[in-house]
Parts: C-alpha cells; structure tokens; sequence
C-alpha cells in the first residue's frame, strides 16, 4: 500500500498578521543560523532559525526575530544580499518591491545604522527581484512594464532590457556574474549577456501564461517554470522545448522553486484557492510528488540553503515542511 504523502508542516511558527512573502536568505550567514525574512503589518520581520535536522539539541525550530523594519507599502517580493552575515560586525541587507513600482534596499548593523535607499524607474507592478549573486552590489528586477532593470545600487545607475511581455521572474547565475534568466509571462525565458545586454539562449514553455520559472543554482543546464496547470522542466543543452512536463494542480500552478540542496528536488505551490493552497514537492525519479501540504491561503514559498526544507506564509504563521532528499 502507497503511503499518503499528505501531510501537516513539519515545523510551524506564529507571526502577528498574515504573511504574503517569506524568504529564506540563500546564503551563508557567516554562523549556523539561517536568516529567513518575511512581511508583516507594514514590516518585514528579519529572523534567524535552526532546526533539529541542524542542530540535535533543539526541539523543533529555533526562531529568533532580530528586527522588524517599517515598510509602509505592502511587500509585493523580496531578496536578500549575499553581504547579509551574522559574524564580526552584523550586516543585513535586503531589498523589497511593492505596488509604488518602487525598489527599497535596507542596510542594518541591527544597531543604530539603519538606511533605506528608494530606487525608481519602474512604470508598473515589480514581479521578482534578485541580488548579483557574488558580490550583491548589483540587482535585477522585471516587471509589468515589459522592462528588467540592472540596478548598480552603489553607482545610482541602471541598464533596462526590453521584454516582448511583463517580466515575470529573474535568475542570476551563481558564478558567472555576466549571466541571467529572464522569464516572461507570454511563455519565453531568455538568458541573457549583460556585457552587451543581447538574448544569448532562449527557451519555449509552448503556453503561456507562465507564472514562475526558477534556474536550478545546483546544476545551471536545468531550467524549470509552472504555467497553466503544469510544471516544465528544461534541460538547456538539449533544446528549447521541455524535457518534461506535467500536470500538477487543478486551481493553476502559482510558484516553482528549486531545492537549493538537491538537483532533483523542488516545489510548487498552486494559486491560493477558495479555501486552501497547495504545496507539492517534487523529486525527478518519482512519478507522483513525494509531499503533499495544504495550507488555508498560503502565500510565497522559499528554500531552505542547505536543508530538503521549505516555508510557505500563511495566516498568521509560516509553515515548514521537511522532505527527503
């Protein structure tokens, strides 16, 4: 008899509103804890966690929140920058996106220094945002505006890449700076120069729209993307189209989101239904998905940076599930 896969989170934490964007930050934090951000009634909350799987001594999810920054709009996305560390002097650093159409970079010692930089240009809704991976003094954000913008934040300057429809999400390759994905609502990814800003590859979902895509950072020839109802998983050396395809949620695919712990593993959430969203994850040699949550109007979805773990917001709470590798 098959084992249900259905199951409760693995790891809960009560937060004081409902949370719409919740973001593990990929990288290291200088220390064991993993910092992880989420927004709140105009704030978004900056905590450190630890879990079991990390640490045996602990029972359930060690979560302490460090700061709650003001932010008057609600966060539509959020990343984090890779000079965001724990050790020495603490550093965090973050930038949001909400409906003003308008980038806020906040820098913290979580002392006194606590700076907020507004970046604009941006003529309609901001979909994703990502940080340059190696050295975080670059980021990238797409929008409706049919526009992804590179912003130099030190520097105060951007370059702006014109897309055949709205930006829906953005990649940054993890070593070659000079690199990023671009994914549109009308179906296409395209992988981009930056040095003389042209479309180097470009890959072909054959429906649209096309509601999340994310670059597999643990193998980079590995592209994957939900639309309709569907996961669509490339292999970029072989062709345009997808390698694989499958139905996945009945109410429409929302968010895809690659382990970044396993090449194999990663997650999709459907669009918040009536009642409750949907969690699934999914593993390459399985047919069916390996874990099944449900969460009453779930929302966002990230990656734990080295566990098979990943946190969805909800009312009120965010919600972990563990899978297995």
């Amino acid at each position: 008899m098959q084992e249900d896969p259905s199951r409760s989170p693995t790891y809960t934490v009560a937060c004081d509103d409902y949370v719409h964007v919740v973001e593990f930050s990929p990288f290291s934090s200088g220390t064991p804890l993993s910092l992880l951000a989420y927004d709140g009634n105009q704030h978004v909350v900056v905590a450190t966690c630890l879990f079991p799987e990390e640490d045996m001594e602990i029972d359930g999810v060690d979560f302490n929140v460090l700061n709650a920054f003001h932010h008057e709009l609600r966060v539509d996305t959020l990343a984090w920058s890779p000079e965001s560390r724990l050790d020495g002097i603490p550093t965090i650093r973050f930038c949001t996106a909400a409906a003003d159409g308008k980038l806020r970079l906040f820098t913290s010692d979580l002392q006194d220094r606590q700076e907020v930089k507004l970046m604009e240009g941006h003529t309609s809704y901001i979909n994703h945002l990502v940080f340059e991976p190696t050295e975080g003094k670059q980021i990238a954000s797409v929008s409706d505006d049919h526009t992804c913008r590179v912003w130099d934040w030190e520097a105060n300057e951007s370059i702006t890449l014109q897309l055949r429809s709205p930006g829906i999400s953005v990649c940054w390759h993890p070593e070659e700076v000079f690199k990023l994905m671009v994914a549109e609502k009308k179906g296409t990814i395209r992988f981009y120069d930056l040095v003389n800003q042209q479309a180097i590859l470009s890959l072909d979902c054959g429906q649209s729209p096309l509601m999340s895509a994310d670059w597999c950072l643990v193998n980079t020839i590995k592209v994957g993307a939900v639309a309709g109802n569907d996961w669509l998983i490339w292999d970029t050396t072989r062709s345009s189209y997808p390698q694989e395809k499958r139905p996945a949620h009945v109410d429409k695919a929302r968010l895809f989101k690659w382990s970044r712990a396993n090449e194999k593993l990663f997650a999709t959430t459907g669009c918040p239904g009536k009642v409750n969203s949907q969690l699934l994850i999914h593993h390459l040699s399985h047919q069916q998905p390996v874990t099944i949550g449900s969460v009453s109007v779930g929302s966002g979805l990230s990656w734990h940076r080295t566990l098979p773990l990943c946190v969805i917001g909800a009312d009120r709470k965010l919600c972990f599930w563990m899978t297995e590798m």
